[in-house]
């Protein structure tokens, strides 16, 4: 019961628990008991006695004080005048007298009121003792004939809350809650009480029915200002963010559940349309959704991000207040736990503001390199109904992609500049038809507007990597970090959406290629490509490993062969009969080649010429190659 509350409204409490015994009407059946027994005294003093007591009821203390010791003097037996009388003393600041005159009641007659009145005396002289001796009193007086009335268990109250004694003033307020519930120092009792239970709203709701009720405005505002309406809010504020951190946490669930529902649609329309001989209309649709899915999955991404802020310093914030709570303070984990939300919350940040620049892959390549090969990409546009291929740039891998680089503008109105990623790795053996049919699917990509998006999605990725990154070197990669539990979470989600998109997206790229330029052209194109990369990496590392160990230079790595058939054939086997999993970016070559099984194609004449020959000075190209990878593997 030691609350702030008490030491500011205690100064109060005496004068609203006068105010109400004194605002009381007098029971008039109570008073003609009391007259009868004067008058049985001596009747003559029975008018003096009643003009008395209107006196005291008035605050006429002088004038009560009067008439009371007339009575007094003439019937010093009669105990009712010398309690009345004693009150008229403690009122008119005469403490003692009025004590002496209480304690003679009590001598003459051990009754409630007798009791009561002395009780009261003794809060007046406000001694812990004496505080003692009235609240034995009081209970004493309450277990007699007429001990139920209301001031009995208001100055109860008063006394037990003066001693911080919490049962009996539990006890107070509950008898007078059951016996007066429409007083106004029942509800600011009960006020006082939820507030030292830490029942905020319901201390709230008190001291305004006590207000309604004649407590002072100012008293109810001190009440509140004290810590209800702090306490209030803090415990409103933590409710309505733990229903934000339920609803972000569904928001999660339904993005993965949305996220899979639509990966399934997907793979059960393909299914059922597998031996269509057109290319499904309703696939334009599942795209748009993706397109929303994966827009609405980045923007909440970023919305997470304050959820994840205050969690982080909810957790820190609330582990301390346990340690606080069980009196033990671990100084070297807090620091830990201090010092890792504030890396956590900077990192945060940090990864949103801080750009990473980008980094075009390869280098151009101009079209007097390879003259033949530009005419191949205008000619494969022009088939395909599409704007060409602005850039080629080469790299020395086994690459094979495009992307669109401008503005968001230009690439939602189509006029971002078009760029063919083409490894110089891959094209050992490529034959121009089934290189004809791959990059029909990569321009497929640009028919179907798959590179004019994806700017969210990309920026959530490079955003979430950041943020991965900086918490690894920091330490903070840890299981009790919130901020690094949802990283995993939403990386893996994200993941699923997106993969979802991708695979469909490649789907629909090799059913236009194979269309356009068949299904055996763009099934040999695919297979070539994956042995490719295999075959280009094994040798290319063999290569680098025995030129190291020999201390020379390297040999021409496009133009290397080996022992390793056996092996590469047992890889490729492998690459192109894998089951797809939700994890993959694109769906395995074995269902890819039974997408496309039924669809119908155009008959093109087969080019079995080498892709590498349209290059004017392929030795060169692959020298310079080949250069390039070395001087980046001896900077490591």
């Amino acid at each position: 019961m030691r609350t702030t509350k008490q030491t500011i409204l205690l100064i109060f409490l005496f004068a609203f628990v006068q105010l109400s015994a004194q605002s009381n009407k007098r029971d008039q059946k109570k008073e003609k008991l009391i007259e009868d027994q004067l008058e049985a005294v001596n009747p003559s003093l029975v008018q003096t006695f009643k003009d008395a007591t209107v006196a005291l009821d008035q605050n006429k203390f002088s004038l009560s004080d009067s008439l009371y010791s007339i009575v007094y003097a003439k019937a010093p037996t009669f105990d009712p005048v010398l309690r009345r009388l004693g009150t008229v003393r403690l009122l008119s600041g005469k403490t003692q007298e009025g004590i002496d005159l209480c304690e003679k009641a009590v001598a003459l007659n051990k009754s409630a009121y007798n009791l009561f009145s002395l009780a009261y005396g003794y809060t007046y002289q406000g001694t812990t003792q004496n505080l003692f001796k009235a609240l034995d009193l009081i209970k004493e007086a309450q277990s007699l004939p007429n001990g139920d009335e209301f001031d009995f268990p208001a100055v109860m109250g008063q006394i037990a809350l003066q001693l911080n004694m919490e049962t009996d003033f539990r006890l107070a307020t509950n008898i007078l809650k059951k016996r007066y519930p429409n007083e106004m120092i029942t509800h600011y009792y009960s006020a006082i009480l939820a507030m030292g239970d830490k029942e905020w709203q319901k201390a709230k709701d008190e001291i305004l029915i006590a207000e309604k009720l004649g407590l002072p405005d100012e008293t109810a505002q001190k009440f509140l200002d004290s810590g209800v309406n702090s306490k209030l809010s803090t415990k409103h504020y933590g409710i309505y963010f733990l229903w934000i951190v339920i609803i972000w946490a569904l928001g999660l669930f339904f993005l993965y559940l949305i996220g899979k529902l639509l990966s399934g649609i997907t793979l059960h329309s393909i299914e059922k349309q597998i031996q269509s001989k057109e290319l499904n209309s309703n696939k334009g649709i599942l795209r748009s959704v993706y397109k929303w899915l994966i827009n609405v999955g980045g923007v909440y991404y970023y919305l997470s991000l304050p959820v994840i802020l205050v969690l982080v310093i909810a957790l820190v914030a609330g582990l301390f207040y346990v340690f606080f709570l069980i009196g033990r303070i671990p100084i070297q984990l807090m620091l830990v736990l201090g010092i890792g939300s504030i890396v956590t919350i900077y990192s945060m940040i940090r990864s949103l503001l801080v750009k990473v620049g980008g980094e075009e892959p390869g280098r151009e390549l101009k079209r007097e390199e390879a003259p033949a090969l530009f005419a191949i990409t205008e000619e494969v546009a022009s088939t395909m109904g599409t704007r060409k291929i602005d850039e080629i740039r080469i790299t020395p891998l086994t690459d094979l992609a495009v992307y669109e680089r401008g503005s968001w503008k230009d690439k939602f109105q189509d006029r971002a500049k078009r760029i063919l990623i083409l490894g110089v790795g891959v094209l050992k053996e490529f034959k121009q038809s089934d290189f004809k049919a791959v990059l029909a699917h990569e321009y497929g990509h640009f028919s179907h507007r798959d590179t004019a998006g994806g700017d969210v999605a990309l920026r959530v990725r490079n955003d979430m990597s950041k943020y991965f990154y900086a918490l690894y070197m920091a330490g903070q990669s840890v299981w009790w970090n919130v901020a690094f539990q949802f990283l995993r979470l939403y990386h893996f989600i994200f993941r699923r959406i997106s993969h979802g998109a991708t695979r469909l997206q490649e789907i629909m790229a090799d059913r236009i290629a194979a269309q356009t330029y068949g299904i055996q052209a763009f099934q040999n194109g695919l297979t070539y490509v994956i042995k490719r990369e295999i075959e280009f990496n094994t040798y290319a590392n063999q290569e680098v490993e025995g030129a190291r160990k020999e201390k020379r230079a390297f040999s021409n790595l496009y133009e290397l062969s080996g022992n390793s058939s056996q092996t590469i054939e047992e890889e490729l086997s492998k690459a192109l009969n894998h089951t797809t999993t939700e994890d993959d970016t694109h769906p395995s070559p074995m269902d890819r080649f039974r997408y496309i099984a039924g669809i119908n194609t155009t008959h093109l004449s087969y080019d079995s010429t080498m892709v590498k020959d349209l290059f004017v000075n392929w030795d060169s190209l692959t020298k310079e190659m080949t250069e390039l990878i070395e001087k980046q593997i001896n900077k490591r």
